[in-house]
């Protein structure tokens, strides 16, 4: 018989190194937005330069997410996990040091390496370290929160450094907190061995460069809109690799990503119910920030102050989420997150010039906390739901793939709708009006990821959760069969 999974000898101190790495990741993907004016006044960047300062990182954190999955499932997760923390810790450094504009360009690029490798593997390592059932409930919902308030402290945290100190201490302090996970992961986390097999190159950079391609061409819309050549050229070379991809993955003994992955209904809704949340809520820290302080006349502190009400609502409601998921199906929790984050995010598009905070943006923000807190932990859990122990590296994989990507996208379909507004008139109506209509165009993804899990999540969650059917056994009358 085969033995039952053991709890991690450290289950504490594990969850916290895991914790704590993966949230100084998605703390940068939101650190540099309330700090992006005063980090463009210092080092004199054009539009165009303050933009890549942004998409350097997400362009080469989405493209090089397989990659650095199947390599914590080849190499050995923990070792992986190590070598990315410090990448990401030294690049880090670099950009707080960066005397000119290239050189923070260049640091937020191989801060995405590092995030590549970190991501995956964090999400692997925990699924690895606790065993199915409460345990790993737990750790998965706390996971999937951190997912949600990374991002949301990250413009507090970012706003607060650079009006009392300067835009780089927001890069600065990683560097201590990943040197104490540098120096704790190797004594604490459990190593999960390698993957036997030969590493699937081609699949590796078919996969790589496809996705590569294609956020670059989503990215270049802010700038250049769909029809741009260099964004039709990128997005189609980009979909051709990603065709070429699937093509190499079928007929692959070792694929790096298993086409199995998507055989379950449940994980695949996942992938792309938080492709579309996230390209919703991209929009969302990406607007509303420059509402407050181009529209309400925020300062970035105060801008970073601004997002609070979401961030405390956003860490209460995560942490009900594990009794809450014993006493409902997850997917019943999900859909109430989408739905609660979709009415906040209509709520808030309907602010204007003449709004208060209090209103029209605070309250909103609650409703849109309160949905990130149930919506991200579930998420998580159907990404990786009965993924086999060997493709755990994978299915993680995915997950923060369709994160990152959905992210891109979002950005440049919100860019690209805001751009719809005709210019002209005073600067903050206008701006008013452009926000309305990126979080409108928010909206519009939330209700699609809304109609994503009810199709697939839910109807997969809920068979799922019924017991098997037994034959009724058939008694046989005493002395029937006496001659």
């Amino acid at each position: 018989m085969k033995p039952a999974p053991t709890a991690p000898p450290h289950p504490a101190a594990i969850l916290a190194i895991i914790l704590a790495s993966y949230f100084m990741i998605l703390l940068d993907n939101s650190v540099i937005f309330t700090a992006l004016p005063s980090l463009q006044a210092e080092l004199q960047l054009t539009t165009g330069e303050l933009t890549w300062v942004q998409d350097a990182y997400t362009l080469v954190f989405g493209g090089l997410l397989l990659l650095g999955a199947r390599a914590g499932d080849l190499l050995g997760r923990r070792r992986v996990f190590v070598f990315g923390l410090v990448v990401f810790s030294l690049a880090s450094l670099l950009i707080g040091l960066a005397p000119a504009g290239w050189w923070a360009i260049a640091g937020r690029a191989v801060q995405g390496i590092g995030a590549a490798i970190v991501a995956p593997a964090s999400l692997s390592l925990l699924t690895a370290s606790f065993p199915e059932g409460r345990e790993r409930t737990r750790a998965v919902s706390l996971y999937g929160a951190t997912a949600g308030i990374g991002a949301s402290l990250g413009l507090v945290l970012g706003g607060a450094l650079a009006h009392w100190i300067s835009w780089r201490a927001g890069f600065f302090v990683n560097v201590p907190i990943g040197a104490l996970m540098i120096a704790l992961a190797p004594r604490l986390l459990p190593e999960t061995g390698r993957a036997s097999g030969q590493f699937d190159v081609f699949g590796a950079l078919s996969a790589t460069l496809g996705v590569g391609a294609l956020v670059f061409g989503i990215i270049h819309t802010a700038e250049a809109g769909w029809t741009s050549p260099i964004t039709t050229t990128a997005v189609t070379v980009g979909l051709l690799l990603l065709v070429v991809f699937v093509l190499i993955e079928r007929r692959a003994t070792q694929p790096i990503m298993p086409l199995n992955l998507f055989a379950s209904r449940r994980r695949t809704g996942a992938y792309v119910a938080r492709f579309l949340y996230l390209g919703a809520m991209i929009g969302f820290f990406f607007f509303t920030t420059q509402f407050m302080q181009e529209v309400l006349g925020f300062n970035p502190l105060q801008a970073g102050l601004g997002f609070l009400p979401m961030t405390a609502v956003n860490f209460a409601v995560a942490m009900c989420i594990p009794p809450l998921v014993r006493r409902m199906p997850g997917s019943v929790a999900l859909l109430a997150g989408i739905l609660i984050t979709l009415v906040g995010m209509f709520w808030l598009s309907l602010a204007g010039p003449g709004s208060s905070y209090w209103t029209g943006v605070a309250l909103p923000m609650v409703l849109i906390g309160a949905g990130q807190g149930f919506t991200f932990a579930p998420l998580t859990s159907f990404g990786i739901v009965g993924a086999p122990a060997s493709d755990a590296g994978a299915a993680s994989g995915l997950l923060n793939t369709f994160h990152q990507v959905g992210t891109c996208l979002g950005l440049g379909i919100a860019v690209a709708a805001a751009a719809t507004v005709p210019a002209g008139g005073p600067a903050a109506p206008h701006l008013a009006a452009q926000v309305s209509a990126a979080l409108t165009t928010g909206s519009i993804l939330l209700f699609l990821s809304l109609a994503v899990t009810a199709a697939l999540i839910l109807p997969a969650d809920l068979a799922s959760r019924r017991p098997p059917k037994t034959p009724v056994p058939v008694r046989v009358l005493e002395g029937a069969n006496a001659s």
